[in-house]
């Protein structure tokens, strides 16, 4: 069985969705770890819940975030993590996780990228005033949201929509979207060996 850690910052709601499509048997995996660089988030608790064991810790604890990487991968070999799946993680990847999971970071993303990358990307397509944005799960290189694109659906922008409605609706199809791509890139990564 494939054993992916979830790298998470905030709700986690998507951390959510993977751990129940797991538990309903829609892919052959196992959420072995959380990762959560931000104690006290609610995602935490998720896991907690879920009996997943959480690896908080803070970038602020490390003299570099080479170092903060290092104590990263030191805690997903001893927990055999095979993937990174990043659901929320608001931090930047850098070289040491990108050298030791080569090609095996996956990323979601709230807009159909190219467009609308980094931060607050459901605000920057209501200021732009688009009527599609959507949501793109994609492999992860060293540039932001910049990673070869996996999967990709549109989500409609409604006269009359708010920021929150739109989340909602991105969110809806984030739950759907990931589980599935994961449980896709899984099958075809066991294909390949």
């Amino acid at each position: 069985m494939t054993r992916l850690a979830v790298f998470a910052s905030g709700s986690g709601s998507n951390f959510q969705a993977i751990v129940d499509a797991v538990n309903e048997g829609l892919f052959d995996a196992e959420v072995a770890l959380l990762v959560c660089n931000k104690p006290g988030a609610k995602v935490i608790e998720r896991a907690e819940t879920a009996g997943i064991p959480a690896f908080v810790t803070s970038p602020g604890d490390y003299s570099s975030k080479a170092e903060f990487e290092k104590a990263i991968v030191s805690k997903l070999e001893e927990n055999r993590c095979e993937w990174i799946i990043l659901a929320g993680y608001m931090r930047l990847v850098g070289p040491t996780l990108l050298e030791h999971y080569e090609g095996r970071i996956v990323n979601i993303h709230p807009s159909l990228l190219p467009a609308f990358p980094g931060l607050d990307a459901i605000g920057q397509a209501m200021d732009k005033g688009v009527k599609i944005t959507g949501v793109t799960v994609h492999y992860v290189d060293s540039g932001m949201d910049t990673g070869p694109i996996i999967a990709q659906k549109a989500v409609t922008i409604e006269e009359g929509d708010t920021r929150e409605s739109v989340q909602k609706k991105v969110q809806k199809v984030e739950h759907i979207l990931y589980p599935q791509t994961i449980g896709e890139i899984i099958a075809l990564s066991k294909n390949v060996k």
